[in-house]
């Protein structure tokens, strides 16, 4: 979910809007909401909120009891004092993932205020619409703004971002309308990755995501047994020579084992071919999540995904077992190295119960070792089950033929972290490197850093390493110090995936700038505070 402020087409300019966000604290005991306990957001969201209403609808009337008795003695409300009032209103309800109010976020749109009637019209931008916690904004929403005096009707109408990576260079064009891709991977064969891959995928789409699987294991693809879709083969688009995907339940489907050649017996160059020719030349659409189910291993396989594709993020899959702790490692250190955040470890075939006790018959920590040597952040667990092991072998996804059951709970938890995680990811990335214009510099914090700092915009152009700057062969400096004016600025400054900028000069001159790059460069001192 990134952040783009995006003022509503009532408000005379952004930064009358800024003002208004960073002044929304209101008189008397406003409201405040928390950070909400994710975990518990598989279950039925009004049965979250419920309790808050009475509550919320107190503090909010407490709130704007002084207001109240100021409106009381007119009959009339202008526009500016009505569009303030309700921007205030909705300024008190903050995103939990980024600590930030709605309207700060560019949530609000469409803002539209009939005064003398008390009507009162808006519309909230998610960027995602499998945001967990949709139904708890349009709930806060409409309280916060009903409970307004000169407010007599309040609509909420919800909407999501049009899917786009966070990409500033040219992508293939089946690519260009997808908003995250997520690798799912264990580098080691057996260990339940394909289901995982599977599950999760679906769970996305239960949520209200649009949805696409990618199998990109060409000698031994899974996709054609986990899912049962009417048509078994890839189609051509014979005027643009595109792929069609097939579809089961909602979800976009492309595996070679739909190509109607079963598994391939070829060369490494050749596989990495064929991953690459099926999932750029597919026509996907827009999806919010495409998820990739990894082959094991960390050859070319892999790196032709991690360097062809934008990543957004890697789910890394893993047994309790030692040996699988190892080969696991390998492929979250070959993610590290080509800046793919993992976000998540699924600890499958952990347990099972019998007897009123709890069985680990493949012993304990291999997933929590993960976690702890290499910081991710959340850990899954997956029991033995019969049905889930049948359900790869029918055709029918478990979390799809019982989505009550618990390990479809346990799968929502892994969907809910993946949707939490990706915003964040590309909110850090849209927001890492910004020019202001007020101080005239470069403002840089890198994601997973909290550190922020300042550039000067001559020296980052002139810290340009590529062959336009640097002779390739003799190392010599072909960018001269001086040929860089002092007051140089940039005129356009976009995400490179996860790991870098495009800098766009006035000489027309694209400078790719990786984040490693940036922090060693001779910072600002002596600016405003930042």
């Amino acid at each position: 979910m990134q952040i783009l402020y995006a003022p509503s087409s009532l408000c005379t300019s952004s930064q009358k809007l800024k003002s208004q966000s960073k002044s929304g604290v209101l008189p008397g005991k406003c409201l405040q909401f928390s950070a909400i306990d994710h975990s518990s957001l598989h279950r039925p969201l009004k049965l979250e909120t419920s309790s808050l209403s009475l509550s919320l609808k107190r503090a909010v009337f407490a709130c704007f009891r002084t207001k109240a008795a100021s409106v009381q003695g007119s009959s009339t409300i202008s526009s500016e004092t009505a569009e303030s009032d309700v921007l205030k209103a909705l300024s008190q309800i903050i995103d939990p993932d980024f600590g930030t109010d709605i309207v700060t976020c560019g949530f609000v749109k469409d803002l539209q205020i009939d005064e003398a009637q008390g009507q009162v019209s808006f519309r909230l931008e998610l960027t995602t619409p499998a945001c967990p916690i949709k139904d708890m904004f349009e709930q806060q929403a409409n309280e916060v703004v009903a409970a307004l005096p000169w407010v007599k009707n309040v609509k909420v109408t919800m909407s999501a971002q049009p899917a786009r990576p966070i990409y500033a260079g040219q992508l293939p064009a089946g690519l260009q309308t997808i908003s995250n891709i997520v690798a799912v991977s264990s580098c080691k064969g057996g260990v339940g990755k394909s289901t995982v891959a599977v599950n999760l995928a679906y769970t996305l789409a239960g949520m209200g995501a649009r949805v696409g699987i990618f199998d990109a294991d060409v000698y031994g693809p899974s996709l054609p047994t986990m899912v049962s879709p009417e048509n078994r083969l890839l189609e051509m688009n014979p005027e643009k020579k595109t792929i069609i995907p097939t579809e089961y339940l909602g979800v976009k489907l492309v595996s070679f084992g739909f190509a109607g050649q079963g598994r391939a017996i070829m060369r490494g160059p050749m596989v990495s071919g064929v991953i690459d020719q099926l999932l750029t030349t597919t026509e996907w659409g827009e999806l919010d999540y495409l998820v990739i189910d990894m082959p094991p291993g960390t050859g070319d396989i892999q790196l032709t995904l991690c360097q062809v594709v934008p990543l957004t993020a890697a789910v890394i899959v893993t047994t309790p077992q030692k040996l699988a702790f190892i080969d696991v490692a390998k492929g979250v250190r070959m993610f590290s190295k080509l800046k793919v955040p993992c976000i998540a470890v699924v600890e499958n075939m952990c347990h099972f119960d019998a007897d009123g006790k709890r069985y680990y018959p493949f012993g304990r920590g291999s997933g929590s070792q993960v976690v702890q040597q290499f910081g991710i952040p959340h850990l899954f667990d997956l029991p033995i089950r019969p049905t889930l092991s049948a359900s790869g072998d029918s055709g029918i996804p478990e979390v799809a033929a019982d989505p009550q059951g618990e390990v479809a709970k346990t799968f929502q938890d892994l969907g809910i972290c993946v949707v939490q995680q990706c915003a964040k990811i590309r909110q850090q990335v849209s927001t890492a490197v910004m020019y202001d214009k007020s101080i005239k510099a470069i403002k840089v914090k890198v994601p997973d850093s909290d550190e922020e700092f300042l550039l000067h915009p001559a020296t980052v152009r002139r810290n340009d390493r590529s062959a336009q700057s640097v002779d390739e062969w003799s190392g010599e400096q072909k960018l001269q110090y001086t040929d860089v004016p002092e007051d140089i600025e940039p005129q356009e400054i976009r995400p490179m995936g996860n790991y870098a900028v495009q800098i766009t000069w006035p000489d027309g001159f694209n400078q790719i700038a990786p984040y490693d790059q940036l922090q060693t460069m001779e910072r600002l001192v002596g600016v405003p505070a930042l």
